[in-house]
């Protein structure tokens, strides 16, 4: 079961006044911790998709075992993203039949929770996986090829919900117990620093 990933990592961090792809827990930046959870899956190709910041980021971020894109068009909102993400993603990898959709600022992200998604699909043959944490579902998430061209046409910055939202029969979900923990504020990362 061919599965691909995508990192969205292209944000201005704007409530945080800098790019939080960089901020360190535990010795790792929040991009390098999802990155590496994501390298000890089988699923390729990984791709990180960088905008605001991306000199700086890709400074710090060279794996040549993952693909890393510019989003130039990222102040259009995360659909963009998405968009950049999976037209790479698909350049060379027509087969695909699936994609895992992740962002960079779940910290608690671990490899299992990725395959659980795929595990998941394979039990249910729903055609989303999402991540239930809370009281909401979200990223990762899997989709599968059917909902790529959907993914294709998203807009805005609400990312990929709307799909969620359309297709609550075609979807399962995977539970995330930390998913709800990402880092959007200096009180968000001072929390999480004080809670090592």
């Amino acid at each position: 079961m061919d599965t691909g990933m995508i990192i969205l990592a292209a944000g201005n961090s704007s409530r945080l006044g800098q790019p939080k792809q960089l901020l360190t827990y535990q010795g790792k930046t929040l991009l390098t911790i999802v990155s590496e959870e994501a390298l000890k899956t089988s699923y390729r190709p990984i791709i990180v998709v960088l905008g605001a910041y991306a000199d700086e980021i890709s400074k710090a971020h060279r794996d040549p075992r993952i693909s890393y894109v510019v989003n130039d068009n990222w102040q259009a909102g995360m659909a963009s993203s998405i968009f950049t993400g999976l037209t790479a993603l698909l350049d060379n990898n027509k087969a695909l039949e699936n994609v895992i959709i992740a962002v960079a600022d779940q910290v608690f992200i671990t490899a299992r929770i990725f395959e659980n998604l795929t595990e998941n699909y394979q039990l249910t043959s729903k055609g989303i996986v999402a991540s239930s944490y809370g009281e909401t579902e979200g990223t990762p998430v899997l989709f599968n090829k059917k909902y790529f061209a959907q993914l294709l046409q998203l807009e805005g910055n609400k990312g990929a919900k709307k799909i969620l939202a359309e297709n609550p029969s075609d979807m399962s979900t995977v539970s995330f117990e930390k998913g709800h923990i990402d880092i959007d504020t200096a009180t968000d990362y001072h929390n999480l620093n004080q809670n090592q």
